[in-house]
């Protein structure tokens, strides 16, 4: 009898033949030992899968090793049930909640009931971990009948599994086994444990089920894991210099911003000098603004509910609002702000348009507010009240790809004016299996996808795509930028909109003197300004570009005689249009200098009395110590030249 053949597509597009029932390993083998040995997962048909699970008919696969997201999950998730397996080993009779992977490992929410259990013992847990993992027992799927799920669990008292699979359909559920430990689970999971060679727990927490206060808390244990120790040993050092990095800690070092339960969480307080990093920022973007053709604008912190229900703001976002503001008028309810959007459309609207003025391009600093959930603040990076660079385009649809492509110029000058230097475009499309999240025609849509997708292949950007990311009223490109520790962040946002414009009937009148719709391209570069510093903050630790710099001088005179002196040399320092302080503190001059060094601040300049005779200065340079004797202008022309050659860099690759 002759073996059944399937057809497997590879994403290069090539098209191999294999025998049915083959799996993802042996494909991967078939192509070559070396990759086989480093596949955790595979993409079938879309769809992420077991390298050992039997393809049975023909089919697109795509090989996932640790260097794809789906295969570190994989990984990741199937070191949650190691983790949970040296659990139960050690605490008989504990009970599990979920354990799923997260972008920075796994966790496992465990029940330890009566038993004793500390951060101490957490030692003994990795060693179990990595003596299971030695015995490279292999994750086996089975698939098994709701009453069967139930008949387990009950017989072994786990009441919070009994609880998931209450709300599973008959005919989807499977088990996952490894070694003695057995769980309710989709999957998928690499081939053995035996892949896992070093583990972390790297933080104990509580956690109530299913997020529900009025349920039992239990015990959330995060961890990492890698294939090989030098690769925990690495990110265990990244994990530490992060904290020496925390925006939240430099922040309130160099007195950049506070928070204040007073005021509300999450409501930043921008303090002097941050608020001068800020008008920087602002400065910066304004002036590329105005280069690339954007005019300002500036509209209210609040907007009527019906402006909100046209833009359909209210119906995606209602429930993450703050409440709306009811006046003495009957019916009349206000909202705060969550987008500028709708307000730049009723600008668009105050009177007729032609075809000859578009593009037109309104540009805002406008501070939004969204009700984020108290438990997802985090310093600057999850706020309710922040600040969009935004601005948005109205031009003609035969303009929209020109105008996107100019956008993205935009953003790249921004990163590498910032030392933003790696980066990765997401394409950010809808969901073609679930298209009632967003509005709009399917042709609308598909115009925009493929605008954004042909601009950012033109512009060379190296670019993933991820369906389900879009926003629900149009595609985007959103820029996914690495720090100087390797961790990634959202920041600039580019996005094509064809359904504003519709809901808001925004004309304009063309060559042929009939009425047409415009496109809407919404953009911010930074994001918000408040994520933006937080991420600047910890991508250069706290160590801004010289023209950023709050503070970019300290004049540091060694005692009160030479007071006078300090006062001139920082006026004409102040007349350059430098910034920074004079430290009159009656200290000695070592701990004047270690003080601004703490302070980050670029330069100290120190005058005593040779000083004061020459009318020079000496200059420390921060982390570098002494750099040499300058006469008051001498300096300001060095100065000045380091940031124009920061600046002219940046204008050149622009």
């Amino acid at each position: 009898m002759l073996q059944e053949i399937i057809k497997i597509t590879l994403p290069d597009g090539t098209v191999r033949e294999y025998p049915k029932g083959s799996t993802s390993y042996e494909i991967a083998l078939s192509i070559s030992e070396g990759l086989a040995r480093n596949v955790l997962a595979a993409k079938v048909n879309g769809e992420v899968w077991d390298s050992l699970r039997p393809i049975h008919g023909d089919a697109t696969v795509q090989l996932l090793t640790w260097s794809d997201k789906e295969g570190k999950a994989t990984f990741w998730h199937s070191s949650a049930h190691l983790m949970a397996e040296a659990l139960e080993a050690l605490y008989p009779g504990i009970k599990f909640g979920i354990g799923p992977s997260i972008d920075t490992g796994f966790y496992y929410d465990v029940d330890f009931g009566d038993m004793d259990f500390d951060a101490s013992q957490l030692e003994k847990i990795e060693q179990k971990m990595l003596e299971l993992a030695r015995q490279k027992n292999e994750f086996i799927r089975t698939e098994v009948s709701k009453a069967e799920a139930l008949r387990y669990f009950t017989e072994k008292g786990d009441e919070y599994k009994l609880d998931l699979i209450k709300d599973l359909a008959d005919g989807t559920i499977t088990f996952y086994q490894q070694g003695n430990f057995t769980d309710l689970c989709r999957g998928p999971h690499i081939p053995n444990t035996g892949f896992i060679k070093a583990a972390k727990i790297t933080n104990v927490a509580g956690a109530y089920w299913r997020g529900d206060e009025k349920n039992k808390q239990l015990t959330r244990l995060y961890g990492v894991s890698f294939m090989k120790q030098k690769e925990l040993t690495e990110y265990l050092e990244m994990i530490e210099e992060a904290k020496k990095r925390d925006h939240r800690k430099l922040g309130k070092e160099l007195e950049l911003f506070a928070f204040s339960e007073k005021v509300g969480m999450g409501l930043p307080l921008w303090l002097p000098k941050g608020t001068m990093l800020r008008e920087r920022l602002e400065s910066f973007m304004r002036k590329a603004q105005v280069k690339a053709g954007y005019q300002p604008v500036v509209t209210p912190h609040i907007g009527s509910k019906e402006l909100y229900v046209t833009s359909g703001h209210y119906e995606k976002y209602g429930a993450d609002s703050f409440q709306p503001i009811r006046t003495p008028n009957e019916g009349e309810e206000f909202f705060l702000k969550p987008m500028n959007c709708p307000h730049h459309c009723e600008i668009y609207k105050t009177k007729p348009r032609s075809y000859k003025e578009l593009p037109i391009r309104f540009a805002e600093f406008g501070t939004v507010y969204r009700y984020e959930q108290s438990g997802e603040l985090h310093g600057l990076t999850r706020v309710r009240g922040f600040t969009q660079d935004d601005a948005h385009i109205f031009c003609r649809p035969d303009q929209v790809k020109e105008e996107f492509t100019k956008v993205i110029d935009l953003v790249l000058y921004v990163f590498s004016a910032l030392g933003f230097e790696d980066y990765t475009a997401q394409i950010s499309l809808r969901d073609p299996e679930n298209k009632a999240k967003y509005i709009g025609a399917d042709e609308a849509w598909e115009k925009a996808e493929t605008a954004i997708i042909e601009a950012a292949a033109e512009k060379g950007l190296r670019t993933v795509t991820e369906l389900g990311e879009a926003a629900f009223y149009g595609p985007k490109l959103d820029f996914m930028v690495k720090d100087a520790l390797g961790r990634s962040w959202q920041l600039g946002t580019i996005q094509v909109d064809y359904q504003l414009p519709e809901r808001f009937k925004l004309e304009y009148i063309g060559a042929d003197n009939q009425k047409h719709r415009p496109v809407m391209i919404h953009r911010a570069p930074f994001g918000s300004l408040e994520r933006f510093v937080a991420v600047l903050i910890e991508h250069c630790a706290g160590n801004f570009p010289l023209w950023l710099s709050p503070e970019q001088i300290a004049v540091l005179p060694i005692s009160e005689k030479f007071t006078d002196y300090a006062e001139k040399v920082y006026n004409q320092l102040q007349e350059a249009d430098i910034r920074g302080n004079i430290d009159h503190r009656d200290e000695k001059i070592g701990r004047k200098i270690r003080d601004a060094e703490v302070k980050k601040i670029p330069f100290m300049l120190i005058v005593g009395e040779k000083e004061m005779e020459e009318g020079m200065v000496s200059v420390r340079k921060h982390g570098e110590g002494d750099i040499g004797s300058f006469k008051v202008g001498d300096f300001i022309r060095y100065f000045e030249e380091i940031i124009q050659k920061s600046l002219s860099a940046t204008d050149t690759e622009k």
